[in-house]
């Protein structure tokens, strides 16, 4: 059982930066960041994201009001969203194995969801990685790097095992919450432990 609770994100996740951003307060004690890709959870769960359906603006509107609730930046959609995230979560789980996964989440969703920046865009993440101590240059080689790759393969083939099916999940002990509206919830089944 993980001693901390675990936040499965993806960076292009509009959900997930709304829990990742509060998780820690939310939670009251420091939570474990797993990038995964939620694009290769699609196809194993049946179905893909509601940003590429007749629920987009809907969708949107949602993730704008829960922000504003929760006092963070309004957001900024790039037309192009939902964005290609592969490199972003194979950079975030570089940065994890730095001991940096908080930070630079953070730093990749600011530019993301409050700045309008494309993830997708290599010198964006090399960027966040400055801003938060990380050397750039590392970045650009560690998202090419097998090692990385199949890291960013095994964090989701194991968040799948453990019961994820979309991001944000929280895990606290074996139980799998889903979504950014249900921190209170493991927050609460943390307190009862």
């Amino acid at each position: 059982m993980p001693e901390r609770p675990i936040i499965y994100f993806d960076l292009a996740s509009p959900y997930a930066y709304l829990a990742v951003e509060r998780g820690e307060t939310v939670l009251g004690q420091p939570v474990e960041l797993e990038p995964v890709l939620l694009g290769a959870m699609f196809p194993r769960r049946g179905w893909g994201s509601w940003a590429l359906t007749d629920q987009r603006q809907a969708g949107m509107n949602e993730v704008e009001k829960r922000a504003r609730r929760y006092g963070l930046p309004p957001l900024v959609w790039r037309s192009d969203w939902p964005a290609n995230s592969l490199a972003a979560n194979r950079a975030a789980t570089w940065a994890k194995f730095q001991g940096a996964a908080r930070p630079f989440a953070h730093a990749v969703y600011q530019r993301h969801f409050a700045q309008g920046a494309d993830i997708a865009d290599l010198e964006v993440l090399a960027e966040a990685a400055e801003e938060v101590g990380l050397d750039p240059d590392q970045l650009r080689g560690a998202v090419k790097r097998q090692q990385i790759k199949d890291a960013l393969r095994q964090a989701t083939d194991g968040a799948w095992e453990a019961g994820v099916r979309g991001v944000p999940s929280i895990r606290v002990a074996d139980r799998i919450f889903y979504g950014d509206d249900q921190l209170e919830d493991a927050a609460a089944e943390l307190a009862s432990q």
